[in-house]
Protein backbone atom coordinates (compact mmCIF):
# COMPACT_ATOMS: atom_id res chain seq x y z
CA UNK A 1 0.00 0.00 0.00
CA UNK A 2 3.24 2.26 0.91
CA UNK A 3 3.50 2.65 -3.11
CA UNK A 4 0.26 3.64 -3.98
CA UNK A 5 0.56 6.59 -1.65
CA UNK A 6 4.01 7.86 -2.97
CA UNK A 7 2.19 8.05 -5.88
CA UNK A 8 -1.07 10.16 -4.34
CA UNK A 9 1.95 12.19 -2.65
CA UNK A 10 3.31 12.81 -6.38
CA UNK A 11 0.61 13.57 -7.53
CA UNK A 12 -0.18 16.36 -4.66
CA UNK A 13 3.07 17.93 -5.23
CA UNK A 14 2.48 18.10 -8.71
CA UNK A 15 -0.93 20.31 -8.01
CA UNK A 16 0.75 22.43 -5.94
CA UNK A 17 3.77 23.32 -8.24
CA UNK A 18 2.04 26.47 -9.32
CA UNK A 19 1.21 28.71 -6.75
CA UNK A 20 -0.98 31.48 -8.61
CA UNK A 21 -3.14 28.13 -9.80
CA UNK A 22 -3.60 26.68 -6.37
CA UNK A 23 -4.93 30.11 -4.75
CA UNK A 24 -6.66 31.24 -7.63
CA UNK A 25 -8.85 28.26 -7.50
CA UNK A 26 -9.42 28.59 -4.07
CA UNK A 27 -10.49 32.07 -4.64
CA UNK A 28 -13.11 30.42 -7.60
CA UNK A 29 -14.41 28.43 -4.94
CA UNK A 30 -15.25 30.86 -2.30
CA UNK A 31 -16.72 33.11 -4.68
CA UNK A 32 -18.67 30.18 -6.54
CA UNK A 33 -20.31 29.58 -3.44
CA UNK A 34 -21.14 33.09 -2.80
CA UNK A 35 -22.99 33.53 -5.80
CA UNK A 36 -24.87 30.47 -5.71
CA UNK A 37 -25.68 31.67 -1.71
CA UNK A 38 -27.00 35.29 -2.89
CA UNK A 39 -29.29 33.47 -6.27
CA UNK A 40 -31.20 31.07 -3.97
CA UNK A 41 -31.55 34.28 -1.12
CA UNK A 42 -33.25 36.34 -4.07
CA UNK A 43 -35.00 33.18 -5.30
CA UNK A 44 -36.71 33.04 -1.96
CA UNK A 45 -37.00 36.78 -1.09
CA UNK A 46 -40.84 36.79 -2.49
CA UNK A 47 -41.63 32.96 -0.76
CA UNK A 48 -41.26 31.04 2.38
CA UNK A 49 -40.84 27.78 0.80
CA UNK A 50 -40.36 25.55 -2.94
CA UNK A 51 -42.70 22.13 -2.58
CA UNK A 52 -42.24 22.39 1.28
CA UNK A 53 -38.38 23.24 0.97
CA UNK A 54 -38.01 26.27 2.92
CA UNK A 55 -34.55 28.48 2.53
CA UNK A 56 -32.82 27.19 5.31
CA UNK A 57 -32.87 23.77 3.90
CA UNK A 58 -32.35 24.38 0.20
CA UNK A 59 -29.52 26.77 1.37
CA UNK A 60 -28.18 23.94 3.11
CA UNK A 61 -28.83 21.25 0.62
CA UNK A 62 -26.94 23.32 -2.27
CA UNK A 63 -24.03 24.27 -0.31
CA UNK A 64 -23.53 20.51 0.82
CA UNK A 65 -24.28 19.36 -2.83
CA UNK A 66 -21.63 21.72 -3.90
CA UNK A 67 -18.65 21.13 -1.19
CA UNK A 68 -19.37 16.93 -2.70
CA UNK A 69 -19.27 17.88 -6.08
CA UNK A 70 -15.89 18.14 -6.28
CA UNK A 71 -15.19 14.40 -5.30
CA UNK A 72 -17.29 12.91 -7.56
CA UNK A 73 -15.00 12.92 -10.94
CA UNK A 74 -12.07 10.43 -11.07
CA UNK A 75 -8.78 9.63 -13.38
CA UNK A 76 -10.88 8.98 -16.37
CA UNK A 77 -9.15 11.91 -18.68
CA UNK A 78 -5.75 10.74 -17.37
CA UNK A 79 -6.76 7.35 -17.99
CA UNK A 80 -7.54 8.07 -21.98
CA UNK A 81 -4.59 10.04 -21.89
CA UNK A 82 -2.38 7.10 -20.90
CA UNK A 83 -4.33 5.05 -23.28
CA UNK A 84 -4.14 7.07 -26.53
CA UNK A 85 -0.52 8.02 -26.43
CA UNK A 86 0.43 4.28 -25.75
CA UNK A 87 1.62 5.07 -22.06
CA UNK A 88 -0.67 2.28 -20.72
CA UNK A 89 1.36 -0.22 -22.54
CA UNK A 90 4.39 0.87 -20.48
CA UNK A 91 2.16 1.32 -17.07
CA UNK A 92 0.95 -2.10 -17.37
CA UNK A 93 4.64 -3.82 -17.23
CA UNK A 94 5.23 -2.19 -14.08
CA UNK A 95 4.90 -3.58 -10.60
CA UNK A 96 1.18 -2.30 -9.25
CA UNK A 97 -2.32 -2.79 -10.39
CA UNK A 98 -3.03 0.32 -13.03
CA UNK A 99 -6.55 0.13 -11.68
CA UNK A 100 -5.14 1.00 -7.99
CA UNK A 101 -2.22 3.25 -9.54
CA UNK A 102 -4.77 5.57 -11.07
CA UNK A 103 -7.02 5.53 -7.84
CA UNK A 104 -4.09 6.75 -5.97
CA UNK A 105 -3.16 9.65 -8.26
CA UNK A 106 -7.34 10.41 -7.64
CA UNK A 107 -6.47 10.15 -4.07
CA UNK A 108 -3.52 12.65 -4.56
CA UNK A 109 -5.99 15.31 -6.81
CA UNK A 110 -8.96 14.62 -4.14
CA UNK A 111 -7.04 14.88 -1.08
CA UNK A 112 -5.87 18.54 -2.54
CA UNK A 113 -9.00 19.68 -3.91
CA UNK A 114 -9.75 19.12 0.08
CA UNK A 115 -7.41 21.39 1.31
CA UNK A 116 -7.71 24.19 -2.27
CA UNK A 117 -11.21 24.33 -2.03
CA UNK A 118 -13.76 22.49 -0.27
CA UNK A 119 -12.06 23.49 3.67
CA UNK A 120 -12.08 26.99 2.36
CA UNK A 121 -16.22 26.88 1.25
CA UNK A 122 -16.91 24.91 4.74
CA UNK A 123 -15.50 27.37 6.46
CA UNK A 124 -17.34 30.37 4.87
CA UNK A 125 -20.61 28.44 4.85
CA UNK A 126 -20.27 27.57 8.52
CA UNK A 127 -18.89 30.59 10.07
CA UNK A 128 -20.68 32.92 7.66
CA UNK A 129 -24.02 31.60 6.05
CA UNK A 130 -24.82 29.58 9.39
CA UNK A 131 -25.09 26.26 7.67
CA UNK A 132 -26.71 23.67 10.66
CA UNK A 133 -25.45 20.42 11.23
CA UNK A 134 -27.05 17.18 11.18
CA UNK A 135 -29.57 17.13 13.44
CA UNK A 136 -28.63 13.56 15.51
CA UNK A 137 -25.09 11.58 15.54
CA UNK A 138 -26.98 8.86 13.31
CA UNK A 139 -27.68 11.08 10.56
CA UNK A 140 -24.09 12.29 10.98
CA UNK A 141 -22.52 8.95 10.30
CA UNK A 142 -24.91 7.44 7.90
CA UNK A 143 -24.14 11.07 6.11
CA UNK A 144 -20.54 9.98 6.40
CA UNK A 145 -21.17 6.40 5.01
CA UNK A 146 -22.99 8.11 2.20
CA UNK A 147 -21.12 10.56 1.17
CA UNK A 148 -17.83 7.75 0.80
CA UNK A 149 -20.32 5.82 -1.50
CA UNK A 150 -20.99 8.54 -3.77
CA UNK A 151 -17.67 9.19 -4.19
CA UNK A 152 -16.45 5.69 -4.92
CA UNK A 153 -19.49 5.67 -7.12
CA UNK A 154 -18.76 8.89 -8.89
CA UNK A 155 -14.71 7.71 -9.15
CA UNK A 156 -15.63 4.65 -10.58
CA UNK A 157 -18.43 5.87 -13.51
CA UNK A 158 -15.36 8.65 -14.49
CA UNK A 159 -13.24 5.45 -14.95
CA UNK A 160 -15.29 4.23 -16.96
CA UNK A 161 -15.50 6.77 -19.36
CA UNK A 162 -11.79 6.57 -19.58
CA UNK A 163 -11.51 3.07 -20.90
CA UNK A 164 -13.83 3.70 -23.50
CA UNK A 165 -10.54 5.24 -25.23
CA UNK A 166 -9.67 1.79 -25.94
CA UNK A 167 -12.37 1.95 -28.37
CA UNK A 168 -12.72 5.56 -29.37
CA UNK A 169 -10.68 7.52 -31.38
CA UNK A 170 -11.57 11.07 -28.79
CA UNK A 171 -13.70 10.73 -25.59
CA UNK A 172 -13.89 14.71 -25.21
CA UNK A 173 -17.41 14.72 -26.37
CA UNK A 174 -18.31 11.67 -24.20
CA UNK A 175 -17.01 13.26 -21.12
CA UNK A 176 -18.39 16.43 -22.17
CA UNK A 177 -22.01 14.52 -21.97
CA UNK A 178 -20.85 12.65 -19.01
CA UNK A 179 -20.01 16.11 -16.69
CA UNK A 180 -23.77 17.70 -18.08
CA UNK A 181 -25.72 14.57 -17.18
CA UNK A 182 -23.63 13.70 -13.60
CA UNK A 183 -24.41 17.45 -13.13
CA UNK A 184 -27.72 17.29 -13.85
CA UNK A 185 -28.95 13.86 -12.53
CA UNK A 186 -26.77 14.09 -9.52
CA UNK A 187 -28.93 16.34 -7.91
CA UNK A 188 -26.36 19.01 -7.57
CA UNK A 189 -27.66 21.96 -9.08
CA UNK A 190 -31.09 21.38 -7.64
CA UNK A 191 -32.84 18.84 -5.18
CA UNK A 192 -34.19 16.08 -7.49
CA UNK A 193 -37.59 16.08 -5.42
CA UNK A 194 -38.24 19.28 -7.33
CA UNK A 195 -37.61 17.53 -10.69
CA UNK A 196 -41.10 17.27 -12.55
CA UNK A 197 -42.68 13.57 -11.50
CA UNK A 198 -41.81 11.91 -15.08
CA UNK A 199 -38.16 13.05 -14.87
CA UNK A 200 -38.00 11.77 -11.26
CA UNK A 201 -38.89 8.62 -12.23
CA UNK A 202 -36.30 7.99 -14.84
CA UNK A 203 -33.89 9.43 -12.22
CA UNK A 204 -34.28 6.45 -9.81
CA UNK A 205 -33.32 4.02 -12.27
CA UNK A 206 -29.95 5.74 -12.91
CA UNK A 207 -27.09 5.72 -10.81
CA UNK A 208 -26.70 9.44 -10.51
CA UNK A 209 -28.78 10.76 -7.39
CA UNK A 210 -26.68 8.45 -5.73
CA UNK A 211 -23.44 10.43 -5.60
CA UNK A 212 -25.03 14.05 -4.51
CA UNK A 213 -28.47 14.07 -4.20
CA UNK A 214 -28.32 10.58 -1.91
CA UNK A 215 -25.59 11.88 1.01
CA UNK A 216 -27.21 15.53 0.62
CA UNK A 217 -30.42 15.05 1.34
CA UNK A 218 -29.61 12.65 4.33
CA UNK A 219 -27.41 15.25 5.76
CA UNK A 220 -30.39 18.13 5.08
CA UNK A 221 -32.76 16.24 6.79
CA UNK A 222 -35.14 15.51 3.38
CA UNK A 223 -34.75 11.75 4.14
CA UNK A 224 -34.31 10.66 7.25
CA UNK A 225 -35.16 7.23 9.42
CA UNK A 226 -35.62 4.12 7.00
CA UNK A 227 -35.86 6.08 3.99
CA UNK A 228 -32.09 6.86 4.46
CA UNK A 229 -30.94 3.40 5.44
CA UNK A 230 -32.61 2.22 1.99
CA UNK A 231 -30.81 5.06 0.11
CA UNK A 232 -27.27 3.82 1.73
CA UNK A 233 -28.65 -0.30 0.57
CA UNK A 234 -29.19 1.59 -3.15
CA UNK A 235 -25.45 3.18 -3.12
CA UNK A 236 -24.09 -0.10 -1.98
CA UNK A 237 -25.92 -1.88 -5.13
CA UNK A 238 -24.49 0.58 -7.27
CA UNK A 239 -21.15 1.13 -6.04
CA UNK A 240 -20.71 -3.12 -6.30
CA UNK A 241 -22.33 -3.11 -9.18
CA UNK A 242 -19.82 -0.14 -10.77
CA UNK A 243 -16.84 -2.28 -9.42
CA UNK A 244 -17.64 -5.29 -10.89
CA UNK A 245 -18.21 -3.76 -14.45
CA UNK A 246 -14.87 -1.70 -13.93
CA UNK A 247 -12.85 -4.87 -13.80
CA UNK A 248 -15.33 -6.83 -16.37
CA UNK A 249 -14.46 -4.02 -18.92
CA UNK A 250 -10.88 -3.16 -18.02
CA UNK A 251 -9.77 -7.27 -18.50
CA UNK A 252 -11.40 -6.38 -21.86
CA UNK A 253 -9.76 -3.84 -22.75
CA UNK A 254 -6.38 -5.14 -21.43
CA UNK A 255 -6.49 -8.04 -24.56
CA UNK A 256 -6.86 -5.10 -26.82
CA UNK A 257 -3.18 -4.19 -25.99
CA UNK A 258 -2.08 -8.20 -26.43
CA UNK A 259 -4.01 -8.71 -29.59
CA UNK A 260 -2.46 -5.19 -31.03
CA UNK A 261 1.10 -6.28 -30.13
CA UNK A 262 1.16 -5.06 -26.50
Amino acid sequence: MNKYWQIAKVRMQEDTAYSAWYWAGTVSSILRLLVIYYFWQAVYSNRSAIQDIDLETMITYIVVAMLLQGFVGGVGQDLAENIKNGNVAIELMRPYDLIYKMFAVDLGSKLMHLIRGTIPMMLVAFFFMDIPFPGSVEAWLLFIISAGLGLWIGTFFDFLVGVLAFWTVNIWGVRVLKESLVTFFSGALIPISLFPDWLRVITEFLPFQAMVYLPVSIYSGMISGTEAYLAVGLQLFWLISFYVLVRVIWAQAVKQITIFGG
